[in-house]
């Protein structure tokens, strides 16, 4: 099709520059007699590509014209046809009554119509069909499915896909049709299409491309069932699956991209149901060996992203994706050695046997290829090797594009935490591609590695404000501008020569916009205020400022003002300059969203104190985790929940991270006790913390029962979350008998809410609240029992056997202890050591020794869930094997704040010697928290 006979006429300039109204005058070409297929042809592309474009229509104008299209069915022109159809599909859902033109296209329908006529009629009229009238046109549908054409049941597969979400009941019925197009034979005697007997003797399409759309919509309508898939999968995997769809066999399915689907519903399965894992591992190694290249290589990526994998399970993905990377067609290498990156990050020592290979892709012609061998031979070299990789690396980053520039700086950034001592190299490295070209993404993951190494590594910090300080003098991007004054502001004061970083920064007040002179004043201030500075220091500080107050811009003069005032007041000083904390802003939002909400809370100011706190350090690195496996899930199409992939799991010690973590689930509690009227009242204080779940029973035994403590400022209550696993009763009144001689006179109950029926599988919550008669901390041991009523039922209903009244029975639980940490708020408290100094007068300090920790590690971690508070640096890295040291902050009860330090010391046979140290701004809390250990 072209616009115009002249060959030098410029087709996209013409489509470009239509006119909506011109192209809606020109419409009336479609009411002349006799019609004229080639100018008709061209208009209805003309009013495509302006759909396409996103030209807006009214229903009036889009009515008009689809009712004007219809006229051309008259005219047999098969392009022209072809071209009816695709604009119907596109004006369909902006056009009233499209409904009238089901007639004409059902008349293109008929088996005696041309093949494309009912392909392409078959796909409009399923784009514009009322769900209602489905049924209608369920006959054509059904025996469109197992024509011989491909062309013809490939178009109505694809359609009765889309109709699915729409009329899935309808869409059902169609299984036996669906099964015979995927067999490629027609497997049914007795089914009748138009009223004739069957399709006997019809001949079934075996296309490919038929196969791969019929899989597609299979799983659709099998998908909620876990069985049925299975048996889908077993039946081309070469198993016997009882019979189900004719227990086929791999032969059966020739397409690949089918096969390719399949190991994705295996996946799924394994996934849902991991008592089926073994099973179907077994099944995507014989795929691995499969003779094709696209199937073999997505059954190696699906054992390489299963959870759990071991690499004895590996073993058979690897050297099918070490023998890919040899492949002569750069598609399979891109694909082996991206799969093999991505397994490196996880499993570095099953990638390793390929590190020869993949030394052979570096000078590949494929840059792509080339850069990911490179990568991922950084993830799993050793440190010898590094400097030659680097070096190899170098001298093809001018060739490769920006997104694989930002893989290649996001993996030095990952080595420097890997190699320090090769902090040099990294520098070098790091600095000269901030001086090649690149886009923002890039140049800011090269400044992000820079930061990373001038943290981890004291040895360069000043080498890399060095290179910082040359890079924002010639720096095109103002938001990286702005990071790395931030940085030097931060780090710069604690330099032993902070006048050099002093120049570089005040050169950006007098060259730069706005925006980055604001940055650079307050990144001034701060060498001006940080605790070393000196009286001549602060005063060439003070004096810069000073010519800052007649900026042109108010957001410049306003910050000079402020950093004047701060460096003239240390008690400023220190408040603003050494609080490296911030909130945690996912509790933040919802106390806020609670306070909104709550008519009578806006009477009282909004309790920031309340709010838990973090280190900004602890941010970043939430933040770094966070883009790198989004970057992850980018390239490798992973569709992983975010906490799966940041890996937070609730049975995994506590990260740095861990006070925000407990108050954003004590956030969530809080909203959910807070809507049972009998625990509301309970919320006029503030809800101090909710422990992790513990488990009271076996996760085998018919009754799961789970412990949630909840302290409140004058109450506790303890939520047990049950689960029946018996599916032949019913149980009534479920309530936890809670019994202990450690609380006389400390704890009364209050509350005690029973579950009125619980069914099988249907977890539900029982409330045992207590009120605290006393302001100190309570240790005690509860014996629990749960007691309910049994109902035997029938599986099938889930409801009890009439007449049945039951009978009373109790199941013995875990005992729930309650102690000094219950009461603490994990929370990061900025400049801990000062408040450490400051409270020597409340100090309490004991020596346990240990002896059943076989490691420091160990140790540390149990320590911090038995103190309940946050973790600070690196307390739950230990670094030596041999001794450590830790700290950790919180609040008490949300107000006092608290500081615990420990020292420990481990001896093979003799276990664990540690030192706990802890002081408090209430004296009674730091014995109280000692005793948390003893």
């Amino acid at each position: 099709m072209s616009w115009k006979k002249d060959e030098d006429s410029d087709d996209l300039g013409a489509l470009m520059n239509l006119d909506h109204s011109v192209v809606l005058q020109e419409a009336r070409v479609f009411n002349e007699t006799p019609i004229r297929p080639r100018q008709s042809r061209l208009l209805l592309a003309k009013i495509v590509f302006l759909l396409y474009r996103g030209d807006s229509m009214s229903t009036t104008e889009a009515t008009n014209l689809f009712f004007s299209i219809t006229k051309l069915f008259q005219c047999k022109d098969m392009s022209l046809r072809q071209m009816v159809y695709l604009t119907i599909k596109e004006l369909s859902t902006i056009s009233e009554d499209v409904i009238m033109v089901t007639s004409s296209l059902m008349k293109d329908m008929q088996p005696t119509s041309e093949i494309t006529y009912r392909a392409n009629a078959i796909r409009a009229l399923c784009k514009i069909v009322d769900p209602s009238m489905l049924p209608g046109i369920e006959r054509f549908l059904k025996a469109a499915i197992v024509e011989k054409s491909a062309t013809i049941a490939s178009s109505s597969l694809v359609s009765s896909l889309h109709l699915f979400n729409e009329a899935k009941d309808v869409v059902r019925r169609w299984g036996n049709e669906v099964s015979e197009a995927l067999n490629g034979k027609s497997l049914s005697q007795g089914s009748s299409f138009f009223g004739s007997s069957s399709s006997q003797g019809q001949v079934v399409s075996t296309s490919n491309i038929v196969q791969y759309h019929a899989i597609g919509l299979l799983y659709a309508i099998r998908q909620h069932d876990r069985m049925a898939v299975l048996k889908l999968v077993q039946s081309f995997s070469g198993q016997k699956s009882g019979g189900w769809m004719g227990g086929g066999s791999s032969s059966a399915l020739r397409s690949n991209a089918a096969h390719v689907m399949l190991i994705r519903y295996a996946v799924r399965v394994m996934e849902s149901d991991s008592s089926l894992a073994p099973q179907l591992h077994g099944l995507l190694e014989e795929w691995i060996r499969h003779r094709s290249d696209m199937v073999s290589l997505e059954a190696a990526r699906a054992v390489c992203q299963l959870k759990d994998v071991s690499d004895k399970q590996l073993t058979a993905a690897v050297n099918a994706l070490q023998l890919f990377l040899s492949s002569p067609k750069a598609v399979v290498r891109f694909a082996a050695i991206r799969t093999l990156n991505v397994l490196a990050r996880t499993h570095p020592e099953a990638v390793q046997p390929c590190n020869v290979d993949m030394e052979g892709l570096i000078t590949d012609s494929n840059r792509s290829v080339a850069t990911f061998a490179i990568t991922t031979l950084l993830k799993t070299g050793n440190e010898a090797s590094v400097e030659r990789l680097m070096k190899q690396m170098q001298g093809f980053m001018a060739e490769i594009s920006d997104e694989f520039k930002i893989i290649v700086a996001e993996a030095v950034r990952s080595l420097c935490g890997k190699f320090p001592s090769k902090h040099g190299l990294f520098l070098g490295f790091l600095s000269g591609v901030l001086r090649d070209e690149g886009g923002y993404e890039f140049k800011r993951a090269a400044i992000e590695a820079i930061v990373d190494l001038a943290k981890h590594v004291g040895e360069c910090r000043e080498v890399a404000l060095g290179h910082l300080c040359e890079f924002i003098e010639d720096c095109e991007f103002t938001k990286l501008s702005v990071r790395v004054l931030h940085f030097l502001g931060e780090e710069g004061p604690a330099t032993a020569r902070p006048t050099v970083y002093i120049r570089h920064i005040y050169n950006r007040v007098v060259l730069e916009n706005a925006v980055v002179r604001a940055a650079a004043v307050s990144a001034l201030a701060k060498f001006g205020a940080a605790p070393r500075a000196d009286a001549a220091l602060q005063r060439s500080v003070r004096v810069l400022l000073a010519r800052c107050l007649d900026d042109r811009d108010d957001e410049v003069r306003d910050r000079a003002a402020w950093g004047l005032r701060m460096t003239a007041a240390d008690q400023t000083r220190g408040r603003y300059v050494r609080d490296d904390s911030t909130f945690s802003l996912a509790v933040l939002e919802r106390r806020l969203v609670a306070y909104c909400a709550d008519p009578h809370a806006k009477s009282a100011r909004f309790d920031f104190a309340a709010v838990p706190r973090i280190s900004r350090a602890q941010e970043e690195e939430t933040r770094h985790r966070v883009r790198l496996d989004a970057m992850d899930q980018v390239l490798t199409g992973s569709t992983l929940p975010a906490t799966q992939a940041a890996g937070a799991k609730e049975d995994t010690p506590k990260s740095a991270g861990a006070g925000a973590e407990e108050a954003d689930r004590a956030a969530q509690y809080a909203r959910q006790l807070a809507a049972i009227p009998e625990l509301a009242a309970f919320g006029e204080r503030p809800l101090v913390s909710s422990q992790r779940a513990a488990e009271l029973t076996e996760a085998e035994t018919e009754y799961v029962v789970r412990c949630v403590k909840h302290v409140y400022e004058r109450h506790i209550v303890f939520q047990f979350d049950v689960t029946n696993t018996i599916a032949e009763q019913v149980l009534e009144q479920v309530e936890v008998a809670m019994e202990s001689d450690d609380i006389d006179g400390l704890l009364q109950p209050v509350v005690a809410m029973a579950i009125p029926v619980l069914r099988y599988d249907a977890p539900a919550a029982a409330y045992v609240a207590f009120e605290r008669l006393t302001e100190d901390a309570v240790a005690a041991s509860f014996a629990c029992t749960l007691k309910f009523i049994v109902k035997e039922c029938d599986p099938a209903t889930g409801e009890p056997e009439e007449g049945d009244d039951g009978f009373d029975d109790d199941y013995s639980l875990e005992a729930v202890d309650l102690g000094p940490g219950d009461f603490m708020l994990a929370t990061y408290i900025p400049d801990s050591d000062t408040l450490w100094e400051s409270l020597a007068e409340s100090e309490s300090v004991e020596t346990f020794a240990l002896s059943s920790f076989s490691s420091i590690e160990e140790c540390v971690a149990k320590v911090c869930d038995l103190l309940n508070m946050c973790p600070l640096d690196n307390a739950l890295a230990p670094r030596s094997k041999a001794a450590h040291k830790a700290a950790f902050t919180g609040k008490w009860l949300g107000h006092a704040k608290t500081v615990a330090r420990t020292r420990m010391a481990y001896q093979k046979g003799a276990g664990v010697t540690m030192e706990l140290a802890v002081r408090s701004e209430d004296p009674a809390v730091s014995e109280l928290v000692v005793s948390a250990i003893a």
